[in-house]
């Protein structure tokens, strides 16, 4: 940070609905999955699926997941999100904290308002995801430069880049978890990670034949892997695993919240949850490090429905670790990256 220079910095995620009703779910998804960074292909196949099939059937579903996790103050994701930015106020008073998401309620575009309402030199722009992917942290970005471009005095914005192996991240983790498993004390710890398409992985490597197509494509940094959402989530995995201290067999990384037939990233968190309960795991225990929040995907998916399929097929214990929120390790290791960019 340059000496006196006023930053305003932007907390941005993908974003919730503004409340549970199938309106406001149908209105959120429709944002979201027209994205054309979220489902990449032609935008006439994308309306198709979107407007033709997906949003006749999900929101009611949507809608009532969000209804088994929301909370007084509303959708897990904008509380936490607003008690982290508190937090960092708190913690950075000479910096101006604001959140905005790509979709649904708070929106990027007004948060980015707020802060330039202060008249900042500088507007530093904070993904919410560690590891990178074109479907999140590409598509959020996407939005918030798109915007700032729409003003006459275009802001100087800068990026925090993706965070998967900062030591303060890793530490915060760590810090969550390990009371957890010491009390809960694990058969079996999953790693779980927001899923994706494996044509979005390709698409990320500039090579074109390393990832997913070479052996230990995933082993170490290259040209070729450098934005690789995979790559990025094993080196987290590989660090968290060290940290918590466990050995070869406690654990598995998996991938969660597949969408539609074509290949996603494997293995399947679901499907990996029953194949352990019928093994024998009789305690579970699941991390989702791709996740600073806990949301629908964490709280109803995994939280709820992974625990249902984990007791159905054998399993007798399962537990959720916290996700970072804003646990005060998370907020100090936050404001050291703020600090850093």
């Amino acid at each position: 940070m340059i000496k006196n220079e006023k930053v305003g910095v932007l907390l941005i995620n993908t974003g919730s609905a503004a409340s549970t009703s199938v309106s406001d779910v149908r209105d959120y998804l429709g944002q979201f999955l027209m994205d054309a960074r979220i489902i990449d292909i032609p935008t006439w196949k994308r309306w198709l699926l979107v407007h033709g099939i997906i949003l006749r059937t999900r929101p009611k579903i949507t809608a009532e997941a969000y209804k088994a996790i929301w909370t007084e103050r509303g959708s897990p994701l904008i509380v936490f999100s607003e008690d982290l930015r508190d937090a960092l106020r708190i913690a950075m008073p000479q910096v101006d904290f604001e959140i905005g998401m790509a979709y649904g309620t708070h929106s990027i575009e007004e948060g980015m308002d707020a802060l330039l309402a202060k008249n900042p030199d500088r507007i530093l722009l904070a993904p919410m995801f560690p590891q990178y992917a074109s479907a999140t942290t590409g598509a959020v970005l996407g939005r918030a430069y798109a915007y700032a471009t729409t003003k006459w005095n275009v802001p100087s914005v800068s990026v925090i880049p993706p965070y998967y192996d900062d030591d303060g991240f890793l530490d915060a983790w760590q810090v969550i978890a390990r009371p957890v498993l010491d009390d809960f004390k694990p058969d079996h710890v999953l790693l779980s990670y927001h899923g994706l398409p494996i044509r979005q992985i390709h698409k990320a490597d500039p090579s074109g034949n390393h990832c997913l197509r070479s052996d230990g494509c995933c082993d170490g940094e290259l040209p070729a892997n450098k934005n690789c959402y995979r790559r990025q989530c094993m080196a987290t995995g590989r660090a968290l695993v060290e940290r918590l201290g466990l050995q070869e067999g406690q654990y598995s990384f998996t991938f969660q919240s597949r969408l539609g037939r074509i290949p996603w990233l494997d293995p399947a968190t679901d499907a990996t949850i029953e194949k352990l309960a019928k093994e024998g795991v009789k305690r579970l225990a699941i991390l989702s490090p791709a996740f600073t929040a806990d949301c629908l995907e964490t709280l109803e998916e995994i939280g709820m429905a992974g625990k249902e399929i984990f007791e159905a097929h054998g399993g007798e214990a399962f537990t959720l670790v916290p996700s970072l929120n804003a646990h005060p390790k998370w907020v100090d290791a936050f404001a050291r990256l703020v600090k850093k960019y």
